[in-house]
Parts: C-alpha cells; structure tokens; sequence
C-alpha cells in the first residue's frame, strides 16, 4: 500500500512538474495543432501571425471575402512568443503571404523596455521566416497607439519608425501603418473604435485596418 501511494505521489508529483514546465502559450499553439489535424491548411493563403488584436478578430475572412486568410494570433503575446514558438507558428504553412501584428504586448510587458529592443527582437523572427520562406510577401502592422497604453507610445513610436525603415529596406516587404487612419480629424487617436479596455476593438476598428491592409493583401 505504501509502495501504491508512493508511486501516486510520485505520478502526481511529474504531471505538476511537467505542467509547470510548459512555456506561456503552449496550450494555444497545441489548438492550432489541432485545428491543422483536423482541417489541413490551404496552400497560397495568407497567414496572420501576431498578438490578441489579430486573436479577437475571429471574423477576419469576413472582411476580407476574397482572400484566403489563416489565422494564427494567439493570446496576448509578444515578439519574444513569436520567436519561441516560429516553427510552430511557420512550419505547417506554405502560405504566399505572412503579415505579422506584435511588438505592443512587449512593451506592456516592461514598461522600461526601449525601441531598440524590441526591433531586434522582431528582426529575429523576420529572420526566421526568411530562412523558411525567402521569398513571398512579408508585411509588419504598426504598433497601434492604444488610449490604455498612452505612456507607452513614446516607445511605441520610436519603434514603428525603426521597423518602417528596416522593411523599406527589405525585398518583398511592407510597413503597414495603420496609426494615421486611426486618428480623428484633429490628429488624436479614436475612442469609439475600441471597447471598454481601450485595447482591443470593435468592428470599427477592424473595418479601419481593412481598409488599410486591402491594398496590401495579395
């Protein structure tokens, strides 16, 4: 018997441990694993890879009829999840066109970081999608300037400037800024279009960067 309760514990004691072990995230990336199982991906699609403003937009195909979109936003996570969980998040795929959307939830994460750190972080993971798909379409989403994240657009800033000249650079590459059709006629970034958290959207919000991504899609 004591040997039995033993060996329980013990069972006991290595699931704990082994949950515990598991990166922030994981249980998302295992979802998109079973959403591949179960539905195999479509090739020549676009794929969106980033934070919870691509997470929420759970209605994304509707906006864009057209295309053939596959999303892969998870939770709220930032350049350093990207980066951790990239041949998840790119060896399924064989898409023509990638758009990424992260870098906000860093900041938020370390109010202290600078710009600087997290350009090199998203350079990391272009680097990792052009040693996998060196030639299709490779788009970036500004930083969006958040009302709840106001301290933080000095950063935010700093680093959409970084990231647009560095894409600039790049062949088959685009900035997408989406900050300026996110202003009202005085400049000042629109309220209505996100919900009570003043972080996510409404469906306004998603119809603005629809508009702005259109002619970026492929």
């Amino acid at each position: 018997m004591k040997k039995i309760l033993t060996a329980f514990l013990l069972l006991c004691f290595t699931i704990a441990f082994s949950q515990e072990k598991k990166p922030m995230y994981w249980h998302d990336i295992q979802e998109f694993k079973k959403q591949d199982q179960q539905n195999p991906p479509p090739k020549d699609a676009i794929l969106l890879i980033g934070s919870s403003s691509f997470t929420k937009w759970t209605d994304v195909a509707d906006y864009f009829p057209t295309k053939t979109i596959i999303n892969r936003g998870f939770g709220g996570s930032r350049l350093t999840d990207l980066n951790h969980f990239a041949e998840d998040l790119l060896a399924p795929y064989q898409p023509k066109q990638i758009i990424i959307y992260c870098g906000e939830n860093d900041f938020a994460d370390n109010h202290q970081l600078k710009a600087q750190k997290v350009v090199k972080r998203y350079k990391a993971f272009y680097k990792k999608i052009r040693e996998r798909f060196p030639d299709i379409e490779v788009d970036y989403i500004s930083i969006k300037y958040s009302p709840s994240r106001e301290k933080l657009w000095p950063q935010m800033k700093e680093a959409n400037k970084r990231i647009a000249a560095f894409m600039q650079k790049e062949p088959n590459a685009e900035f997408i800024d989406v900050t300026k059709a996110m202003e009202d006629a005085n400049g000042n970034v629109r309220k209505d279009i996100f919900v009570e958290d003043m972080l996510h959207f409404k469906p306004e919000g998603y119809q603005i960067w629809t508009k702005v991504m259109n002619p970026y899609m492929k």
